[in-house]
C-alpha cells in the first residue's frame, strides 16, 4: 500500500496500490466523501498512466490542485 500526503486539498492522504500497472484499492483520507469514493470505484483496475493522463492539471475551484490531480501527481513520483 502507498501513502501519499497531499497538498493544497481537503483530502489529506491517498492510499492506494499498484499491480500489473494497474490501480488499485484506492481510497481518500477527508476530502468530499462521496466523490472521492465514486472516483477510487470509476479508477479500480485501470492503467497507471490513463489515470494520469485522465486527471493531471484537473483544478478545484480556485485551488490550482485537486484530490485528482494530486493522485495523478503520487502516481507520476512512483512511475
Amino acid at each position: 500500500m502507498i501513502n501519499f500526503k497531499t497538498n493544497g486539498v481537503c483530502s489529506r492522504e491517498i492510499n492506494f496500490d499498484v499491480v500489473d500497472n494497474k490501480l488499485i484499492n484506492v481510497s481518500f483520507l477527508g476530502g468530499c466523501d462521496g466523490n472521492l469514493k465514486g472516483l477510487s470505484s470509476l479508477l479500480e483496475g485501470m492503467e497507471v498512466s490513463e489515470v494520469i493522463k485522465r486527471l493531471e492539471g484537473i483544478k478545484c475551484g480556485n485551488k490550482t490542485t485537486s484530490c485528482p490531480d494530486q493522485l495523478a501527481k503520487a502516481l507520476k513520483e512512483i512511475k
